[in-house]
């Protein structure tokens, strides 16, 4: 695992990344974020963060005090999930095992927010069988691509679009996974409404057909997100309650800008929120993927959306926005996005491979490459053992 190559560090101390931040109840000592990032280190059967991996791996990448971390998104319930080694936190089990990771982050000084996770139609079809559970999303029968059309017949289910009374049930679980992560010690929770998951799943016209009060107009559309936003505020304070979006993203098989009205549909959103922002209810902070990145299952630089861009997210809210893409390999970019005042910088992958990434953002110091063949296994190589800048110079990395 050397150090990337030909990528030239810039040192970023100077600029507003390194800027305290008020984020709802929290104070950031700077605006670098760690995003949620799937890891598939929770144990099957049960969803349980494994206690032997990942407490150690957040408290690696919490050492620099007043860090935001954003944790990989935690299933709401079992009906939501559908992936065995992703984690949970619906469960006392779970919220015992999160405990651990949440005072590690602490007892560092800084912060976390769980996000909350509904795969809607990305599940696995097979494991829902399995399992006796629905196969879900807005829509009956609409499928984001024909193979997982023919992995549900495959598995003999169908696409259910989600019953009124089950989106109830669902808002139901969110709050009481949100509940959870609170009682286990998380400073807050992350709504997961992007990346083409269930909620994403009803935003979007190109996953969502209905015909009742969730489908068809924007404001419908909108809705099941907005309810969800408001339960939580109700059950957590608004302070604790944050929301991801990706008006770009495709992953999923999401529109992303090949449909014009997307960013009419989120700007309704963002006017949503702010205007209950104005009312005395504004969230910590809304999550926003760049259109350079249109599909996280793509390489950087693969699937960059060119003509797109963030901006109309600041013409309407006015609280803190937290911005993830590829900004690693692009200090200039960062640089210009923490000009506007409350940006947050998110760094995903390259902050998996350099636990104090923190510092070599600061420093200008040179990125341990990452080895994605790791990403989403169950072990500790590639988890753990990502070496800090003085442990690769101990290792010899700068004269590889």
């Amino acid at each position: 695992m050397p150090f990337k190559k030909d990528f030239k560090p810039v040192a970023l101390k100077d600029t507003d990344l390194f800027k305290p931040l008020k984020v709802g109840n929290m104070q950031l000592q700077h605006r670098a974020a760690l995003p949620p990032l799937t890891r598939y280190r929770a144990l099957h059967p049960g969803n349980v963060p494994n206690t032997d991996l990942v407490p150690e791996y957040y408290d690696q990448r919490s050492k620099r005090p007043g860090s935001l971390l954003i944790t990989e998104a935690a299933f709401i319930s079992p009906q939501a999930g559908g992936y065995d080694f992703a984690p949970g936190m619906w469960s006392d089990e779970q919220v015992a095992a999160w405990k651990h990771v949440f005072k590690r982050i602490h007892d560092n000084n800084s912060y976390v927010f769980v996000q909350l996770w509904n795969l809607g139609r990305q599940t696995s079809p097979a494991n829902m069988v399995r399992d006796g559970l629905r196969y879900d999303s807005a829509t009956d029968d609409l499928y984001m691509s024909e193979e997982a059309k023919q992995q549900a017949e495959k598995a003999g289910i169908k696409q259910h679009g989600i019953t009124k009374d089950e989106i109830k049930q669902y808002i139901k679980d969110y709050v009481h996974a949100a509940k959870n992560a609170i009682a286990a010690g998380a400073d807050g929770v992350e709504i997961h409404s992007a990346n083409g998951y269930l909620l994403n799943q009803f935003i979007d016209p190109i996953s969502n057909n209905r015909t009742d009060e969730y489908g068809g107009s924007i404001e419908n559309r909108a809705r099941f997100s907005l309810e969800v936003v408001d339960a939580l505020i109700e059950a957590i304070g608004a302070e604790r309650v944050a929301i991801r979006l990706s008006p770009y993203g495709r992953f999923g098989g999401m529109s992303g800008s090949t449909n014009p009205i997307i960013i009419a549909q989120y700007s309704y959103i963002l006017g949503e929120l702010e205007k209950r922002a104005k009312a005395g209810r504004r969230i910590a902070y809304v999550h926003t993927i760049e259109p350079r990145v249109t599909d996280s299952s793509l390489p950087e630089e693969e699937g960059v959306d060119n003509e797109g861009s963030n901006a109309f997210f600041y013409s309407i809210w006015k609280g803190p926005l937290v911005r993830a893409g590829n900004f690693a390999l692009h200090p200039d970019l960062a640089k210009e996005a923490v000009s506007s005042d409350k940006t947050i910088i998110a760094y995903g992958r390259y902050w998996i491979a350099n636990p104090d990434i923190v510092d070599r953002l600061e420093k200008g110091l040179p990125l341990n490459a990452y080895d994605r063949n790791t990403f989403y296994t169950t072990k500790s190589e590639g988890y753990l053992d990502y070496p800090t800048y003085d442990e690769a110079i101990k290792l010899g990395w700068d004269k590889q």
